[in-house]
């Protein structure tokens, strides 16, 4: 029945956004037939318009699980930006000073990349742990030092003299990630961790203590939960998971550099997507999957019209209001409905 709700609350919430993205289309004067023809043709329309979609969902899956895990987990994780730049700057580092053989290079290279976001998360751990910081604000923070430390080893002592912005060298072409048909490797290691986490949250012990701690945490301690330990543990865990996305995106990318600008809003539509799916693992996988479909799509609909891709931000910023907004009301009106059959019960008993 939940899942059934979270389904209609989610193609309702679609088919809402487009009715009100069509009409703002005419409202301006532009054909809202060619300009979704367009979003459709460039985001699913061929199996290069796919692929992109699918390769452009690869970090979002990973942001978007790292920050589903830790708001079930009731750990506020706002990081993800600062530890997918980690993630990408040691990878890119490593993929341009390091010598191994291709796939143990890769192999190093993206676990190295993960590591590095656990570590700049484990910073927010080890400050909750010393000095009861919250991890909200230690987390958010974090992004601003981080960003300007990447830029800086990006602009000086690692500045690729022949780039036209702050980047570093190319990585070694052996570091390249395969691509199957324009469909890059990168993608199927996202999802295979997306349903690995699924089944860890699911199936092991400490994924079961890590969802009671988001249900209550006071009841998870008093259940025996190590609950101080736990949030440690998710920090570095979800941290991996945002350092591992900027590791693959360098490797899976286009670009294989790091960049100014390359973590864009990664980190933010990750903790967007995980507000949308209510902090399922899968449906962000459903949720991250569909942004992509829109941010490519949307760049072929300004390409083919007047329609510039800024709309799309439109459309996803309705998407999170009406499923954010149903789900609560559905929610409301359902305790409501429960409680009066409720009281109609006790008082005809």
């Amino acid at each position: 029945m939940k899942l059934l709700k979270r389904v209609t609350v989610s193609i309702a919430a679609i088919t809402i956004s487009f009715l009100i993205g069509f009409l703002f289309i005419k409202w301006q004067g532009n054909s809202p037939v060619q300009a979704f023809k367009a979003l459709y043709s460039y985001g699913i329309g061929s199996w290069f318009s796919f692929a992109s979609t699918l390769n452009a969902a690869t970090p979002l899956i990973l942001t978007g699980i790292s920050a589903a895990i830790a708001f079930g987990s009731g750990v506020v994780n706002l990081g993800q930006h600062g530890q997918f730049l980690m993630g990408a700057i040691v990878a890119a580092l490593l993929g341009a000073y390091l010598n191994l053989p291709g796939w143990l290079g890769i192999t190093v290279i993206v676990l190295c990349g993960g590591i590095a976001g656990a570590l700049w998360a484990g910073i927010a751990a080890l400050l909750k742990k010393l000095y009861s910081m919250d991890e909200f604000i230690s987390t958010l923070m974090l992004n601003f030092v981080s960003e300007y430390l990447t830029l800086y080893l990006a602009t000086y002592p690692f500045l690729d003299p022949k780039a036209y912005v702050p980047a570093t060298k190319v990585i070694q072409r052996s570091y390249f990630m395969h691509s199957f048909g324009m469909l890059n490797m990168s993608f199927l290691v996202a999802v295979v961790i997306a349903f690995l986490s699924y089944w860890f949250m699911r199936n092991l012990k400490i994924g079961y203590e890590f969802r009671m701690m988001g249900y209550n945490a006071v009841f998870a301690k008093t259940g025996g939960c190590a609950v101080e330990k736990n949030t440690h543990l998710v920090l570095l865990y979800t941290g991996f998971l945002s350092g591992l996305a900027g590791a693959l995106l360098i490797l899976g990318g286009t670009q294989h550099r790091f960049m100014k600008g390359i973590g864009a809003n990664f980190g933010w539509d990750g903790v967007m997507l995980a507000i949308i799916a209510d902090n399922g693992i899968l449906e962000t996988l459903f949720y991250a999957v569909f942004f992509g479909f829109l941010k490519t799509g949307g760049i072929g609909m300004e390409f083919e019209t007047s329609v510039p891709s800024e709309f799309i931000l439109v459309l996803q910023a309705v998407i999170v209001m009406i499923v954010v907004g149903s789900r609560s009301a559905i929610d409301y009106f359902g305790d409501r409905i429960r409680a009066r059959f409720t009281v109609r019960k006790v008082v005809t008993d």
